[in-house]
């Protein structure tokens, strides 16, 4: 009788061990299920069938429970004239990510004022960038 209780309770001990175990171990993985991709190119192959497919799928799919979008460079120029890409970003935002674009990018091409009336957020990125690359965020660049 008294094996039995000793083999229950190393029994219970190891599967409670576990369970802890793997519950630190999903912690981890929240901590860096942040998902940033800087999109800088003004090819609009690449932002259909690249980047915005791929940052769009992360979201939906669950890949990462945050997903932002970094409008940078080129990228501003071509989504304030391209319409397809603007229903795209509509649709990616309305999933949950989050668009951010650089106003100093915006503003070298001058589609800031486009930008903003798309509801995306303009404003610097630099620093907003350089936390992301610090933090365990997965930073991703098209």
């Amino acid at each position: 009788m008294k094996t039995k209780i000793i083999f229950i309770t190393l029994l219970l001990t190891t599967i409670i061990s576990v369970s802890k175990t793997r519950a630190q171990s999903n912690d981890n993985v929240k901590g860096g299920d942040k998902l940033v991709v800087v999109w800088t190119s003004d090819d609009p192959y690449v932002a259909e069938r690249v980047a915005l497919m791929y940052t769009h799928a992360a979201k939906t799919a669950g890949w990462f429970s945050e997903v932002t979008l970094i409008i940078w460079g080129p990228s501003a120029k071509l989504t304030s004239e391209n319409l397809e890409i603007q229903k795209k970003l509509k649709t990616m935002q309305e999933d949950g990510v989050e668009i951010k674009a650089c106003i100093v990018c915006a503003d070298a091409y001058g589609v800031t004022e486009n930008l903003k009336k798309l509801n995306f957020e303009v404003k610097g990125m630099g620093k907003p960038l350089s936390d992301y690359l610090k933090s365990d965020a997965k930073v991703l660049t098209f």
